[in-house]
């Protein structure tokens, strides 16, 4: 409440001096005017949190009370059953603005060409402690694997030093360039669920092993949304044991989703156009 707080005192500030036409605020509940259209982004309408119904309720009123301040809500998702976020964009009971639903959302660019040139891509994030375990889980048993692996440890802090010990490459850290070749290049990326890592996924059409973050409501959901969706194969850390999911993964039913991830720009286009 302090932050969203704050974020609405410095903007009053600032629009003193600024002339505005529009204000677009990705999922800071603070960055709204009631002068001015004001457009939020979100792909969480439902919010899990993993205390059961009740809980979720509650906070959904709590969020819409707060998302019903701005002119429109955008979601970057697609509307009906083959949604991206499930129930999380496509809920029962919707804001009381308009809702428009804007296609995904990704950094990448498409592959130019798919290589297959890494059997594994691991992707390694999220907080501490749960990313070093889950390191530690993928460390031990690419010692033993034959097929060419790589490893991004999302950890920028760290040098730049790049290891290669037998088939397998391990980065410290790597650029959203770097990253978006490597997953191009890559036969499976095992990754979290995040959503904004699903996105770059789906945009790419690849194969994936997700794992939630042990704990992450919003991550464990997803998992399991895309799992039934045949969207993505998942499996929980607790039970994550690399050789065996490979195997799994292989022998799984992928139905990949063609989703639009240009849509967004129409819907900017068309609101700039409608300002007075």
């Amino acid at each position: 409440m302090i932050k969203i707080n704050n974020e609405n005192t410095w903007l009053n500030i600032f629009l003193k001096s600024q002339k505005v036409d529009l204000i677009i605020s990705d999922n800071r509940f603070g960055f709204y005017s009631p002068n001015i259209p004001s457009v939020f982004i979100t792909h969480q309408l439902h919010i899990k949190t993993g205390l059961g119904k009740l809980a979720d309720g509650l906070l959904q009123k709590l969020n819409y009370r707060r998302i019903k301040k701005f002119s429109t809500c955008w979601v970057p998702d697609q509307q009906g059953t083959r949604s991206l976020a499930g129930e999380l964009s496509n809920p029962q009971k919707m804001p009381a603005i308009p809702v428009q639903y804007i296609g995904g959302l990704s950094r990448f660019t498409t592959c130019k060409q798919q290589t297959n040139s890494i059997d594994v891509l691991i992707i390694l994030s999220g907080p501490e402690p749960q990313r070093t375990i889950f390191e530690e889980l993928v460390l031990s048993a690419m010692k033993l694997m034959p097929e060419k692996t790589v490893l991004v440890r999302a950890l920028p802090k760290e040098n730049n030093e790049v290891r290669v010990e037998n088939n397998c490459t391990i980065y410290n850290h790597a650029s959203a360039a770097l990253l978006n070749e490597l997953i191009c290049n890559a036969e499976i990326v095992i990754s979290r669920s995040g959503y904004t890592t699903v996105m770059d996924l789906m945009k790419l059409k690849k194969k994936s092993i997700l794992v939630p973050t042990p704990g992450q409501a919003e991550q464990e959901y997803l998992a399991t949304h895309l799992h039934n969706q045949q969207l993505a194969y998942t499996v929980s850390q607790a039970s994550f044991l690399l050789m065996k999911a490979l195997d799994d993964a292989r022998q799984f039913e992928f139905r990949l989703l063609t989703m639009g991830m240009e849509e967004y720009k129409q819907v900017i286009r068309e609101t700039i156009e409608s300002l007075p």
